[in-house]
């Protein structure tokens, strides 16, 4: 999932820009969806406001991921990817100072639809996380339908057109929690590698330790954290379905020395079987493809061992 360009995460970037910061409660939507659709064409990124999710759930969220990170080893691990397993679930950790290494441990698991879920990988404590997961997911999924709906939209289609292109209510929705332990030598360790998502799109809870990324116009920039606020990124699929009218963002993340760094994304993800190519609509003799269309299985196994893809 990583564009590589350098092999170390340099220290925090000197300079700050404030990405796009929309107000989903704004009773204009035509004005929302401008919004939306003008932040993912030139950013791949933006902050949402008065989303819709209530903020003691987010509080609650943060709370039950924050007390599985400080169970015990051996609990954490009764949720651990099996060893020689090829599925992606599970809880992982690596926080041992090897340079070029990430310095992070992981809770990940898929959360929707619910033929797909294996609670096997959902911690059995706190006693509360299945709830509040559940309840999240509910929730998460409107907002997400809600973007994709205005980035439809912005491609003059229907407002469903990307849902059912990433498989409707096939659309897989997964669950990670990074925990990012204060890190005494940043310099050899890496928080998140930089790379673009290969998903749809991510919408994403943090703490309040910065340490988010983004390239833009050949600099990196800091995203500052804003309570309350979500921030969505366009990844790699949305960027395929939209001819590449819309933007994925590279990013990364970096380590703080003395404060726990914590973030809840859920990866709005295509059903491994679609082919995740520009929408038949989108294609004319002055608008041709950019992108060969390939199923999202393939595309993901051809980006993770760095394989050619068009």
């Amino acid at each position: 999932m990583e564009i590589e360009r350098d092999q170390h995460i340099s220290p925090p970037s000197l300079l700050a820009q404030t990405i796009p910061i929309i107000d989903l409660s704004n009773l204009d939507e035509e004005l929302v969806a401008r919004l939306v659709v003008q932040a993912s064409e030139e950013w791949g990124i933006f902050h949402v406001v008065n989303h819709g999710i209530p903020l003691d759930l987010i509080r609650r969220l943060k709370e039950v991921g924050t007390q599985f990170f400080e169970l015990p080893e051996t609990e954490k691990k009764s949720v651990a990817k099996q060893d020689g397993s090829k599925d992606f679930e599970g809880y992982t950790t690596n926080l041992k100072y090897v340079e070029g290494e990430v310095w992070t441990e992981n809770l990940f698991h898929r959360i929707w639809p619910p033929s797909c879920i294996n609670f096997n990988y959902w911690p059995k404590n706190p006693p509360h996380y299945r709830e509040v997961i559940e309840e999240y997911t509910e929730d998460t999924k409107k907002l997400s339908e809600r973007i994709l709906g205005y980035l439809s939209e912005g491609l003059g289609l229907p407002r469903e057109a990307l849902i059912q292109g990433l498989g409707g209510e096939s659309t897989e929705y997964v669950m990670r929690i990074n925990n990012y332990p204060p890190d005494t030598k940043p310099d050899l360790t890496l928080g998140v590698p930089e790379h673009t998502d290969i998903i749809g799109i991510t919408i994403i809870i943090t703490n309040e330790v910065p340490g988010l990324q983004i390239f833009k116009d050949d600099r990196w920039f800091d995203v500052h954290y804003i309570p309350s606020a979500i921030t969505v990124n366009i990844g790699d699929q949305i960027m395929r379905l939209s001819n590449g009218k819309y933007k994925n963002v590279l990013h990364r993340a970096i380590v703080d020395k003395e404060k726990q760094r914590m973030s809840w994304p859920v990866f709005v993800d295509a059903n491994p079987d679609v082919v995740i190519g520009p929408l038949p609509e989108l294609i004319t003799c002055s608008n041709p493809s950019k992108f060969k269309p390939i199923t999202c299985k393939d595309f993901k196994y051809r980006r993770l061992l760095k394989l050619p893809i068009e």
